[in-house]
């Protein structure tokens, strides 16, 4: 986490800026196109927005209003300008919910065999991470929507909630059931944790110092992830509680950061003259879930749990596609939608959303792949660990750095076309791998790929943003999300067929006439430890296929690298507002003058 004085320095509004728009307010103008009337929602009064009432109180205007409230049409309220101290306070309190979020999805990786071992259920391994991987993601789209309607500090104080009783959950379950059920709830305010904390960030800071905070929550995200593992292993070694107190320690972190959010955050969420109930998208919110629910499902099943060819999968990817298909249908046609199509066919957001989508894809590949090369030659997996760290100091540096690049200049879209091009360029450095590759080639490469992240996650989410009206911000960046989330998961099952596939193939066609050669492979597959066992003349050949496998691997990778910068090619550069009203100097001077 940075130190409060850089984010001070990130978040300080110009003072010609706040003088401006405390003009505006007091001189009762929304926008420069209305005044506070009694036909003006009673919100109004504290607050401009982005879609006013007609001003005036003919009776034109009355009964033009009463036709625009009686529709469908929401009214976004501005939430006001908070001081630099309140709004340093308000942010870095919901990125500690960040934080302990990315934390939790990453604890498992040394726990996993813990908890297995105690409840002696090997199936359980899988399941520990997709549990919690598949409620994150298939919450995270339906967040925006719910918050625009019910507001962040509401969503926030839920997520937290959930959050918490999850991880009370999984620290005092008794058997694996239970345990799964923990990491579900805690998934699913898990993903609410993250999401809502990028909105909040949108509603409270102008589009031009965006970046800047964005870099700041991914830098929160990016410690924990880096972190969790560590974390999550030291208590599990060092304690009495072991892996319990892992997940019991998360709890009240999490409920006193739900006190918090719940007297800082003060967002109105978007008016309407209909009921809260009313206004939910019940049917295009089960579709979302039940199409991302059916695909991870598949996806993280396949190749895992059961081959490509079983049934499960055969049924939830078809399922998904269908699913899908009518989710798309339904929300073109919905009133008030979950996500509203239109927008993913704005060039930028497709663009953006694309990029997100391949990226991820390329980052799971690597960050699972990386360590098993280095562990392959013999490195133990502490040594692999510190050997990729360079990833997150990239993606810390790379996020911020691009965000206050953006704020200067007022540019993402060559800056994002470059950040894009330096990931893609580590790929092209793990091509060249061998199993005599000296370290720095690895280290160089991982800086790289963290640091093109890292700036990619912080420059396309800003472009979505400018490409879009205010109100619709929260919805755009839950596509975001939900097309991280499935690359994700398609990264990992994409990497581990490419890689099991090339080194069964290559193993057998090196060993394959030598007695006992099916077993001896079979171990080899499934156990690095066999590597140390190896009959005589054969660890050549078998070094030797792990690093075709692993250059497959990279191959697809830089495919997926290359698919990405041609999307971030598409983006359009949009201005990038340095108030909440989204006025040009010309439009705020004349809102003064009103």
């Amino acid at each position: 986490m940075m130190p409060n004085s850089a984010l001070t320095a990130a978040l300080r509004p110009e003072e010609e800026d706040a003088e401006r728009q405390h003009t505006a307010h007091h001189n009762g103008s929304h926008n420069g196109t209305g005044v506070v009337d009694e036909s003006t929602p009673l919100l109004l009064s504290d607050a401009a927005t982005s879609k006013p009432p007609p001003a005036g109180g003919s009776t034109d205007s009355a009964s033009s209003h009463s036709e625009e409230t009686d529709s469908d049409v929401e009214v976004v309220i501005l939430a006001p300008e908070l001081s630099t101290t309140r709004l340093v306070v308000t942010l870095g309190t919901t990125y500690i919910g960040v934080f302990v979020g990315a934390i939790d999805a990453s604890i498992i990786a040394t726990l996993s065999g813990p908890i297995s071992s105690e409840f002696q259920s090997l199936s359980l391994l899988s399941w520990l991470a997709t549990a919690y991987l598949i409620a994150n993601a298939a919450c995270q789209p339906l967040s925006g929507r719910m918050t625009d309607i019910f507001g962040r500090g509401p969503g926030l104080v839920f997520s937290n909630i959930m959050f918490a009783a999850g991880n009370l959950i999984c620290g005092l379950a008794q058997n694996e059931g239970t345990v799964i059920l923990g990491r579900v709830i805690a998934g699913i305010g898990g993903g609410g944790l993250m999401s809502i904390s990028t909105f909040l960030a949108s509603d409270l800071v102008p589009l031009r110092r965006r970046g800047v905070v964005q870099g700041i929550g991914n830098i929160a995200y990016g410690s924990g992830a880096m972190l969790g593992g560590v974390f999550g292993g030291l208590l599990n070694d060092a304690t009495s509680m072991g892996w319990r107190l892992a997940f019991l320690i998360l709890v009240p972190v999490s409920l006193v950061s739900a006190v918090l959010v719940a007297y800082l955050v003060r967002v109105p969420p978007k008016v309407s003259n209909k009921s809260l109930i009313s206004r939910i998208d019940f049917t295009g919110s089960f579709l979302s879930v039940s199409f991302v629910v059916l695909l991870l499902v598949g996806l993280n099943s396949g190749g895992n749990m059961v081959p490509w060819t079983h049934p499960l999968v055969l049924t939830t990817i078809p399922l998904s596609l269908a699913t899908l298909g009518l989710f798309l249908w339904w929300e073109a046609n919905a009133a008030q939608p979950i996500i509203p199509v239109g927008l993913l066919l704005d060039r930028t957001v497709f663009a953006a959303c694309i990029t997100n989508f391949a990226c991820t894809i390329v980052v799971m590949m690597v960050m699972f792949y990386v360590p098993l090369y280095l562990q392959v030659l013999g490195h133990s997996a502490t040594e692999a660990g510190l050997r990729i760290l360079a990833s997150p100091l990239g993606v810390s540096f790379a996020s911020v750095g691009c965000g206050y690049i953006a704020k200067h200049t007022g540019k993402y879209r060559y800056l994002a076309i470059f950040i894009v091009a330096t990931f893609a360029g580590a790929v092209v450095l793990l091509t060249t791998l061998t199993e005599n590759s000296p370290d720095w080639i690895t280290f160089v490469a991982m800086a790289m790929h963290g640091a093109g992240y890292g700036g990619m996650l912080t420059l396309t989410l800003l472009a979505c943003m400018a490409a879009v009206d205010h109100e619709h911000q929260a919805v755009v960046t839950s596509a975001t999300y939900a097309f991280r989330s499935i690359g994700g998961t398609l990264g990992i099952a994409m990497a581990s067929a490419v890689y099991q596939n090339i080194l069964k193939a290559r193993l057998w066609e090196r060993f394959g006439h030598l007695p006992g050669a099916a077993e001896e492979i079979g171990r080899i597959r499934d156990d690095l430890g066999e590597l140390k066992r190896l009959p005589e003349g054969w660890r050549e050949g078998v070094i030797a296929s792990f690093m075709e496998a692993f250059r497959g691997v990279w191959f697809t990778a830089l495919a997926v690298a290359i698919v990405a910068l041609i999307a971030v090619s598409l983006m359009k550069q949009h201005k990038l507002h340095t108030n909440l009203a989204r006025l040009d100097e010309e439009e705020e001077e004349e809102e003064v003058q009103q």
